[in-house]
């Protein structure tokens, strides 16, 4: 798995890939967060906390995070290369897992300059120090999760198609079903919870009030295992 690993996290920044993904990422919150006078913008809050980079932060994932994994099988099938990977002496799931860490690490990269948010809000408050860690922890924490899911979507969609730009589509759209797709059926269908505790926005927003309940962490797990496994099984298909 980490020959696989580095190869991968070597190749993002052989290429504009990681810059231009942890770029864009640090330019879209910092414009909203900070420059844009809107309603995300934390200056003019009147109050100093995070909630509204983290309330930012998944849906700037969920296209970030599918341009990070289109190429991961995608490219392989275009150019033939999966055939040669498979007859080294490793498992596809060794497979799977390399490339899924290597996106994932990626994202936690593009997330480490973001603890200067924390840093500002800390110095800005009144008191010096007033921001809740705890439900800041817990939001970087969530974010981690999420973005699990995401990559282990963004990989599984990637053996779909030949087609780079397909598998982007295609992880875009089922991400942003998992993340808002059940809080629109649950809000159509009177707010029903059942339904809304099956996205991943409300297990998402548990988290991030700082208190990590183990079933959001086990859905969490379970949806990023289930999509690797579909990832390992169109491996064997192949």
């Amino acid at each position: 798995m980490f020959p696989i690993l580095k190869k991968e996290f070597n190749s993002f920044f052989a290429s504009p890939i990681a810059y231009l993904v942890i770029g864009v990422f640090l330019m879209i919150n910092g414009l909203f967060l900070w420059i844009f006078k809107d309603d995300f913008n934390i200056l003019n809050a009147g109050f100093t906390d995070l909630n509204p980079f983290f309330f930012l932060a998944p849906w700037v994932f969920l296209f970030l995070i599918p341009a990070i994994t289109m190429k991961s099988f995608a490219d392989e099938f275009s150019n033939g290369t999966i055939e040669l990977l498979q007859t080294k002496p490793i498992s596809d799931w060794q497979i799977v897992m390399g490339k899924f860490w290597a996106s994932l690490l990626l994202v936690v990269v593009a997330l480490i300059p973001t603890l200067t948010y924390v840093y500002t809000i800390y110095s800005l408050g009144n008191p010096v120090g007033n921001i809740d860690f705890g439900s800041t922890m817990g939001s970087y924490i969530g974010l981690f999760f999420l973005a699990s899911a995401y990559t282990s979507v963004g990989l599984f969609t990637s053996t779909l198609s030949k087609n780079q730009i397909v598998a982007f589509i295609l992880g875009v759209f089922i991400t942003f079903f998992l993340y808002y797709g059940f809080d629109a059926i649950s809000n159509s269908l009177g707010n029903d919870l059942t339904i809304k505790k099956l996205g991943i926005n409300e297990h998402f927003k548990s988290i991030s009030r700082g208190v990590i309940d183990t079933r959001d962490i086990i859905y969490f797990l379970s949806v990023t295992f289930f999509f690797l496994f579909i990832t390992k099984i169109r491996l064997d298909n192949e």
